[in-house]
């Protein structure tokens, strides 16, 4: 115990340096979070967003980070020959958006080489890239907003790069255009409602038949608040509208049809929230890649273990290859698996499970005689699962990864375990960010004899 607080004073905080003066920076490469890599004169780091590799700025550094200093490019004094005129007036301001600036060969070698870091750190030589399948702009069918009721008006939008503000959006390019048009709409409706009253947010998952919203906000829905969103569902094409005020549990608000998305053919309807591939086009990659993944022959009586399956965006192509045994561990995505499983004759061919694969993992007994395991974890990775999965012998493992961190990590275990690299696709469905997304194939390697 320090002797402040033996005394009954609260200690002092630490002295927080005072920034840098401003200087010129050469910018060397990228890092993780897309921001330009420099050190100053001195060997200090600094971390510059919107900069690009090759690039000489005049920097003014702004607070510490990672055992340096983040910045801000005041002058970008010698460009690079690959940056571009961003597309988005919002860019710069507005946090979804990192690499606008950044022509599209250069990005996307950049996404790839972190993939390839990530699976040179795990001890993989030689990395089997096959050609990247990017998505492109416009194609998003998934947003996230915050709301904030200001003395303005609603601001509805994304939180300012590096910053706690909410940007109030006027038009994204990266959204599909049915989630554009319901931005002006939306901030209508809400600056009506009285259970709005200093914050909250709004996630819209484009279906089959609209966008599906989640409203979560501060104060209760009245009476008049259900009404006008009622009418704000019907004139606006949205099937389902669901509210929870704060982290509460979501109920229905309006809802004029089921929230239905067809994954592999299979209608199925989804939970409140229920998670989607961010656009249409990258999970059609991802199910392609996937099934290119799993062994070329399957026996009749083959079987295929999937993990985190969500509400089927995998289980259904792989049900057209073998029978499925699919392992959830949020009830709501398993029941609607489940049903959409039923309506379509599917009971026998794909089993469900609800477990909560961190807490209570399965073991590699329980994997081992699967054909493949296939498996789409969150952004931390498989974590406490991996153990088993590298131990039970399993001859093929197809990783769809959202982050190379994660995915590194495993890896590691992966190839302690035996296992080769038979194949790894960038899947860049995250367009402009610095979220990199990938299908990675494991093949365990028979141990020679000696």
């Amino acid at each position: 115990m320090s002797r402040d607080r033996a005394r009954g004073r609260a200690a002092r905080p630490a002295r927080t340096l005072p920034p840098p003066a401003p200087l010129d920076l050469s910018i060397t490469a990228l890092g993780a979070e897309a921001d330009g890599l420099a050190q100053g004169p001195d060997g200090t780091r600094y971390f510059v967003p919107l900069t690009l590799p090759g690039e000489t700025v005049h920097a003014r550094p702004t607070a510490p980070r990672a055992g340096g200093w983040g910045g801000v490019a005041e002058t970008i004094r010698t460009p690079s020959p690959d940056r571009v005129t961003p597309p988005c007036i919002h860019f710069g301001t507005c946090g979804g958006c990192t690499l606008q600036h950044w022509r599209a060969d250069p990005y996307l070698g950049w996404k790839t080489g972190q993939l390839e870091t990530a699976l040179r750190r795990a001890g993989y030589d030689t990395i089997p890239l096959q050609p990247p399948a990017a998505s492109g702009p416009g194609k998003r069918r998934r947003m996230d907003l915050a709301i904030r009721r200001t003395a303005q008006g609603v601001v509805l939008g994304l939180h300012r790069l590096r910053g706690a503000e909410v940007v109030d959006l006027s038009t994204c390019h990266v959204l599909a255009p049915p989630l554009v048009a319901l931005l002006a709409p939306l901030r209508a409706v809400l600056a009506g409602l009285a259970g709005l009253r200093r914050q909250g947010s709004a996630i819209a998952n484009l279906v089959d038949d609209g966008p599906d919203l989640l409203l979560r906000t501060d104060a209760p829905l009245t009476p008049a608040d259900r009404q006008a969103l009622a009418g704000f569902a019907r004139a606006h094409g949205v099937p389902r509208i669901t509210w929870a005020e704060g982290a509460g549990a979501p109920e229905p608000a309006a809802q004029l049809r089921p929230a239905a998305v067809t994954l592999s053919g299979v209608t199925v309807e989804l939970p409140p929230n229920g998670f989607l591939q961010a656009t249409a086009t990258g999970e059609a990659a991802i199910v392609a890649a996937v099934l290119e993944g799993l062994p070329e022959t399957l026996p009749g009586r083959a079987r295929l273990i999937e993990l985190y399956a969500g509400s089927g965006t995998l289980t259904f192509a792989l049900a057209g290859r073998a029978a499925v045994i699919a392992w959830e561990g949020d009830p709501a995505a398993a029941m609607a698996l489940r049903g959409a499983a039923r309506r379509v004759g599917l009971e026998g061919r794909i089993t469900i499970g609800i477990r909560d694969l961190v807490r209570q993992p399965l073991q590699a007994k329980e994997l081992a005689g699967a054909a493949a395991v296939v498996l789409d974890p969150p952004f931390d990775g498989a974590g406490p699962q991996l153990p088993a999965i590298a131990a039970s012998g399993v001859r093929r493992v197809v990783y769809v990864s959202c982050n190379p961190a994660a995915l590194g990590r495993d890896a590691a275990q992966l190839r302690m375990a035996g296992y080769a690299l038979r194949g790894v696709r960038l899947i860049d469905q995250f367009v402009w960010s610095a979220r990199v997304e990938a299908v990675v194939v494991f093949e365990r390697v028979p141990a020679r004899a000696s």
